[in-house]
């Protein structure tokens, strides 16, 4: 009889009738097992191509570029007003610089944040020779996959 079951001699071990012979089912179960495996395998394979085929899609890192370019723009005038401000407010001349340039810090930080790209402004330095200040600092601006450096620089005179 094709596809009978019978009780095995080692007592509780089907045997599946599958033509002249008998399939135990410890094979099928094997079977199935190897399948998974090679299957789950295939799918590693599938993903890992996916990955490699993405590693060659050009770049375009104008994004970092164009938040350099505005944050030179920005950084001289951005940072004189501020400091006319603060010194119009009754701070004196050098922590007004000093205020001015960590809130344009800041301000440029977020605004790297919004444009999706990090903007680190480090090293401010301000030094004043006869009420003319001279603010530096260096900036630098990374995405995922590039980084621009770049030293800002910004003449603020205070004199009446």
């Amino acid at each position: 009889m094709v596809g009978a079951s019978q009780r095995g001699e080692r007592g509780g071990i089907f045997r599946i009738k599958h033509g002249p012979t008998f399939v135990s089912e410890e094979s099928a179960q094997m079977l199935l097992a190897t399948g998974l495996v090679l299957l789950l395998a295939l799918l590693s394979m599938a993903l890992y191509a996916v990955k490699v085929a993405g590693l060659g899609d050009p770049y375009d890192p104008s994004n970092v570029i164009e938040v350099g370019d505005e944050v030179k723009s920005v950084w001289q005038p951005l940072v004189e007003n501020r400091s006319t401000e603060f010194s119009a407010a009754g701070l004196d001349w050098n922590a007004s610089c000093n205020a001015a340039a960590i809130s344009a810090i800041a301000d440029l930080m977020r605004h790297g944040e919004h444009r999706g790209v990090e903007v680190m402004i480090i090293d401010l330095n301000v030094t004043n020779v006869s009420g003319i200040f001279t603010i530096r600092a260096s900036a630098g601006i990374t995405d995922h996959q590039s980084r621009l450096q770049f030293d800002l620089q910004a003449r603020v005179d205070l004199n009446p």
